[in-house]
């Protein structure tokens, strides 16, 4: 297919309370559109599961709202749900991958609809349904996932989506493939993740979800395990509540109640000093990730890229500059590319550029399979 050719292709994004969907023709996008799911209505549903045709009749009544036409779309692109450690890529939906997701039931998340909606919409009305770099994309090297217990392993928690399609847009404004560059990605929004692409692949980085890495707007990081334990030990906390406050209620929440960086930043104006330093310490704590990414790299590192909502506040983007201008340029692609880069992975399989990949449900990692190679006994492993 040639470069030129022009390609409809429909994304589509399901949030827990939203779905995004957006109609580009090959990368300009013709509309986009946030449909938003009232508590009460997602109510009636037991399930996650239960909200597919209720789901899908709203991404299709917002297309005949905006006069779209099925038949001329070419491509369904959705975001993927939780698939197991996978490598990144464009995936053709096809029966293993849709019966993999059943398995999963029940989802824990809405996002795992997508592939369904775009299969569904695809048999119907003809073209091919996609799936582009879903959460649980794991590219780590082995020695990345060691930890100080054998049976406790780092797994990749990254955002996937958004920091591949930054990354391949910072290598084509060079002329360069990303398959040819060495890249520290610094996600930064209300989930923070730095990460070490290299060659195309995404070796190490911090856990959005595992806390692991820099503290975020409701997250809490890296905390220290004697502390923690003897919270979680200390019979005044169950487990949600402490799962909650390390992933909601944590970081720019836990310090200063609210996770609006906009807020925090009108507070610092306003002579807020524990502000300044909390903010400060997060800006802190993403550099100091970020320059161990650089170890990942051994220190070749052919720029640094700053994305996610918070690289648009000025003074992240200078204290980032300042702390880590040393180790490489700084690229700033501020905001967050996820509708962009689901037609993006289905463009580049349209146009040749890529080939789709088929998920055959077999995880790239097992921790188990893994001690095998390296001849550990099974009374050695606990897990």
């Amino acid at each position: 297919m040639a470069v030129n050719d022009k390609y409809k292709i429909l994304a589509i994004n399901p949030g827990s309370t939203s779905t995004k969907i957006a109609l580009f023709e090959n990368e300009v996008e013709i509309f986009s559109e946030n449909i938003t799911h009232q508590a009460s209505e997602l109510a009636q549903f037991a399930t996650v599961n239960d909200q597919y045709e209720y789901r899908k009749e709203m991404v299709l009544s917002a297309l005949r709202d905006n006069g779209c036409k099925l038949e001329e779309i070419k491509a369904f692109s959705a975001r993927g749900g939780k698939m197991g450690c996978i490598p990144g890529g464009t995936y053709l939906v096809e029966q293993t991958l849709l019966d993999y997701i059943n398995l999963s039931i029940p989802m824990n998340h809405p996002c795992g609809l997508a592939p369904h909606i775009a299969n569904e919409i695809a048999c119907e009305q003809g073209g091919t349904a996609f799936m582009v770099n879903p959460p649980t994309v794991d590219e780590f090297i082995e020695v990345a996932r060691i930890t100080g217990f054998r049976d406790i392993w780092r797994r990749s928690g990254v955002h996937a989506l958004n920091q591949k399609e930054v990354a391949i847009r910072y290598a084509n404004s060079l002329g360069k493939s990303y398959e040819e560059l060495n890249l520290i990605v610094c996600h930064i929004g209300g989930g923070i993740t730095v990460t070490a692409h290299r060659k195309g692949r995404m070796i190490d980085s911090s856990a959005i979800m595992a806390g692991d890495g820099p503290m975020a707007p409701t997250r809490a990081g890296t905390l220290p395990v004697q502390d923690l334990l003897e919270m979680a030990c200390s019979g005044e906390y169950t487990y949600k509540e402490l799962w909650t406050r390390a992933s909601r209620d944590g970081g720019l929440v836990d310090h200063l109640g609210t996770s609006d960086v906009r807020e925090v930043v009108r507070r610092i104006k306003d002579g807020d000093r524990y502000a300044a330093l909390v903010y400060e310490a997060m800006m802190y704590q993403i550099a100091k990730y970020a320059g161990s990414m650089a170890v990942s790299l051994e220190g070749s590192v052919d720029a640094i890229i700053l994305t996610g909502g918070i690289a648009r506040d000025e003074y992240c983007v200078s204290e980032m500059r300042r702390q880590l201008s040393w180790i490489g340029p700084i690229a700033v692609i501020a905001g967050e590319f996820e509708m962009e880069a689901l037609a993006a992975g289905a463009l580049r399989v349209l146009r040749g550029e890529e080939e789709a990949m088929l998920f055959d449900g077999r995880p790239v990692w097992d921790h188990k399979e893994f001690l095998r190679r390296y001849n550990v006994t099974n009374k050695q492993i606990h897990k």
